[in-house]
């Protein structure tokens, strides 16, 4: 057993249940790597975790958040290949990130592109996963097809505005922040769309001069209508978030009238297999952009592991753009 530091939550509530303390991590078993952390990533996830509303999977440290990290492998497992001791690697897990330590599959695991910093490699997988799943794999996006992202200045909105510019795609982003909307169009963003009452799909129209072929959406309930209208014909919608909510009414005629189709996704509790192909698949296809300067980590901020409290209270005031990473 390693012992390792780790922010533990110790109740349901405010940023005041969030602790430093221990944590006993395994040795790596066979075909695992053990990771000396060097910084995770902060999501969403983490909060509503806090809050009670998210909890970690079965057989999942319970009490330790943290869906990603980046570090270098201190040790390996029995069977592993393709990584040694010393090797900068990131990744996704279910759990568990903001220690300092981890054990994760080698499958799973994702190498730090050459040169990048420890922590902008930290705000790479959650959301670079997460979306790249969203847009290929889930609703097929192709060159030339109108992207519309939700919360475009948010750690997956900026990944997935990134990928779609990267895969020929016009993307169109909305936010309740024009300055959001202005740093984005650095980032390739075709079409700005700023939500002051819940509503876009006109404004859509008018901008780009027709529906979108593929929506990737972090909000969830309350955009469900207005992501219908602003749909294309067999548009697809992917919802990933649920900050709006999780329970809507969904106007079947207009969906059928479009032939549209809508799919919901999560990565926390896929099983290995599935996070070993997504994981592969992005290797192959999206982690050589980063060297090629064609995709980029958006960092927020980088404070030390020993403000989680103050991390947290940034993301809820939504004043963020990109990632919060917290560092040992």
């Amino acid at each position: 057993m390693v012992e390792a530091r780790a922010v533990r939550i110790a109740g349901k509530g405010d940023v005041d249940v969030l602790q430093l303390g221990s944590l006993q991590v395994a040795e790596p078993g066979p075909g695992e790597l053990l990771v000396r952390v060097a910084a995770a990533g902060l999501n969403r996830a983490d909060t509503l975790q806090r809050r009670g509303f998210y909890p970690a999977p079965p057989g999942v440290v319970p009490d330790v958040p943290g869906l990603e990290y980046a570090g270098h492998v201190e040790q390996v497992g029995r069977g592993v290949r393709d990584y040694a001791v010393g090797d900068a690697v990131m990744g996704i897990v279910a759990g568990g990130a903001m220690a300092t330590h981890l054990v994760v599959h080698e499958r799973e695991a994702l190498r730090v592109p050459s040169g990048m910093p420890i922590e902008e490699a930290a705000a790479i997988p959650e959301v670079f996963l997460t979306a790249y799943d969203a847009l290929f794999p889930q609703a097929q996006l192709r060159i030339s097809e109108l992207l519309l992202v939700h919360a475009v200045g948010s750690g997956v909105g900026t990944a997935a505005l990134q990928l779609g510019v990267a895969a020929g795609a016009r993307v169109a982003g909305t936010s309740r922040s024009q300055e959001k909307l202005t740093r984005c169009e650095a980032l390739g963003l075709s079409d700005g769309i700023l939500v002051e009452d819940k509503t876009f799909a006109k404004a859509l129209a008018a901008k780009s001069g027709g529906g979108a072929d593929v929506i990737v959406d972090l909000v969830g309930a309350s955009y469900l209508a207005e992501n219908i209208a602003a749909l294309a014909m067999r548009g697809r919608v992917v919802i990933v978030g649920l900050l709006g909510g999780a329970t809507a009414e969904l106007p079947i005629g207009a969906l059928l009238a479009k032939r549209g189709q809508i799919f919901g996704t999560v990565l926390r509790s896929r099983s290995l297999e599935e996070k070993s192909t997504l994981a592969q698949a992005f290797t192959r296809h999206a982690l050589p952009l980063f060297a090629a300067g064609k995709l980029k980590p958006i960092v927020d901020s980088v404070l030390p592991m020993t403000e989680v409290r103050q991390a947290h209270q940034r993301m809820e005031k939504n004043d963020s753009f990109g990632k919060i990473v917290l560092r040992w």
